[in-house]
């Protein structure tokens, strides 16, 4: 394989637990893939950014990253054909279902992922849900439980978050914002209003789980803004040459990108070097735990990529199987890009270690 590009959001520890948790991270083979490389820099997420930088690191690789300096991930179409539904000539939004709460004076979103929301559930709500987007003149479509899509042709200036930038936060901050906010606020509250007594609410607060209360848009594309992107993207003096996405353990709309999704990680490297010489794979295990600041999870999850996917691609950079590695890791405010080759691999005086990661 020419080159494999591995994305891991959150595999940057937030900075004030950096150090601690450098230290306490049992991860031989990712000090090697960080300490003997050929390049390495850390990039600062714009402060006008309403996404993660994994989310817009991906968008852009996959020219899907659209707005002025392409700060705007625009997923939702070529997400829809990922779960087989056709965009046709519309404007389509990401349609995450959400969990809002007070929390002491602002409004708070929980991590869309801790829903756990089961496909009956998923199916019940987005019934219940969709006479309300249909009255407002918006087509609703279901990708899955936790995913779904919202035509609005005439909410080109609407200024929206990704669920992943804005949970736990205060949502004053980064609520849907323009113009056609109003019709959005006025649309969640009939939702909230068909919701609140629904049986699907009822049976998951039985059983200690939070409400879904709330829909939050995102990811605004259509084909005609795909194209445009891909355009101004080759206007330059190269044409964009897209990677072929393979994921694991990520959010719905980010696998329906993919061309191959895995359902673990024995055996990934094998998977993904089938897809060609340019390959992006997408792990995103940590998210969850580092979102909840469950800094014991997030060690067991990186010590389980570094024995079931480190190690591996380690050995096969020194093999020469992989000729170029570039890793991304990510936080909230930024990421760390460094790239490994098999000459840098033989850099033996570099010492291995995580210090890249404070």
């Amino acid at each position: 394989m020419a080159q494999l590009s591995l994305v891991l959001p959150f595999a940057l520890p937030a900075p004030e637990f950096a150090p601690d948790l450098a230290r306490a991270l049992q991860a031989p083979a990712l000090a090697a893939l960080l300490s003997k490389s050929s390049g390495r820099a850390r990039h600062a997420l714009d402060g006008a950014a309403r996404a993660l930088p994994h989310e817009l690191w991906i968008a852009r690789a996959l020219g899907l990253a659209h707005g002025p300096h392409a700060l705007a991930p625009g997923v939702a179409a070529r997400a829809m054909r990922g779960y087989g539904l056709d965009p046709g000539d519309g404007t389509w939004f990401v349609v995450n279902p959400a969990h809002i709460q007070i929390a002491r004076s602002h409004l708070q979103m929980g991590d869309v992922r801790q829903l756990d929301l089961r496909e009956d559930e998923g199916r019940a709500l987005f019934d219940a849900a969709l006479p309300c987007f249909e009255e407002a003149g918006h087509a609703l479509r279901y990708g899955d439980a936790a995913t779904w899509f919202m035509r609005a042709d005439g909410w080109d200036e609407i200024r929206t978050s990704s669920p992943d930038a804005a949970v736990g936060m205060n949502l004053t901050d980064w609520m849907p914002s323009g113009p056609p906010a109003r019709a959005f606020r006025k649309l969640q509250n009939e939702v909230q209003v068909t919701w609140y007594t629904h049986p699907a609410n009822a049976a998951r607060e039985a059983r200690g789980q939070a409400p879904v209360n709330a829909v939050w848009p995102w990811g605004e594309a259509s084909i005609a803004t795909e194209h445009a992107t891909r355009l101004i993207a080759n206007a330059g003096a190269r044409t964009l040459q897209v990677p072929r996405l393979a994921t694991w353990s990520v959010p719905g709309w980010l696998g329906a990108l993919a061309e191959r999704r895995l359902d673990g990680l024995d055996g990934a490297l094998d998977a993904v070097s089938g897809l060609g010489n340019d390959v992006l794979l997408a792990c995103g295990n940590v998210a969850a735990p580092a979102i909840a600041a469950d800094w014991d999870g997030w060690l067991r999850e990186m010590q389980r990529l570094d024995t079931a996917l480190f190690a591996p691609l380690l050995a096969a950079v020194r093999a020469g199987r992989v000729n170029r590695l570039r890793l991304v890791l990510t936080h909230r405010d930024g990421h760390l890009e460094t790239t490994t080759t098999p000459m840098a691999q033989r850099q033996f005086w570099r010492r291995p270690t995580l210090e890249s990661l404070t």
